[in-house]
């Protein structure tokens, strides 16, 4: 029985057969070209990464302090772009978290997110002040795997 309580010719109980109509296997192949030509097109348009831009440890003056940075990781893992970040500015250890989309963020300025490790480092650099330091804690052994996703 249909909506409108008027028969519709079949029994109740009998499953309708669905028809397929050459509008329906158009729609289906245009939507299909369509994702097939838009894929490249929006590949494209997102920003190179280029291979080890942001894995290359570094050790530079900046401002007057000093960063030091590389990738840590056991078992290959920072060859493969695994690994956590031992970074240091003067000598102190700035902890920087991964984000899921693969972006950095410190504890100095947890609010805004930096493509590389370095770029965290310089960021936290202009937020603190000439006579500011980071505190001493070690970075060994605090149970902080670097990862905020």
């Amino acid at each position: 029985m249909s909506v409108s309580r008027v028969p519709n010719g079949v029994p109740s109980g009998v499953p309708s057969r669905v028809t397929v109509t050459r509008r329906s296997v158009m729609h289906g192949l245009l939507a299909t070209a369509a994702a097939a030509v838009l894929t490249p097109v929006v590949a494209a348009s997102w920003p190179p990464r280029l291979p080890g831009s942001d894995d290359a440890p570094f050790d530079e003056m900046y401002h007057g302090r000093h960063l030091l940075g590389a990738r840590t990781g056991t078992g290959g893992r920072a060859a493969v772009g695994g690994g956590e970040w031992r970074v240091t500015v003067d000598g102190r250890p700035l902890h920087l978290m991964r984000r899921a989309d693969g972006s950095y963020l410190s504890m100095v300025d947890h609010y805004r997110s930096y493509p590389t490790a370095l770029a965290a480092a310089r960021a936290a650099v202009d937020e603190l002040s000439p006579t500011e330091q980071l505190r001493g804690v070690e970075a060994e052994g605090n149970g902080h795997s670097g990862v905020h996703a």
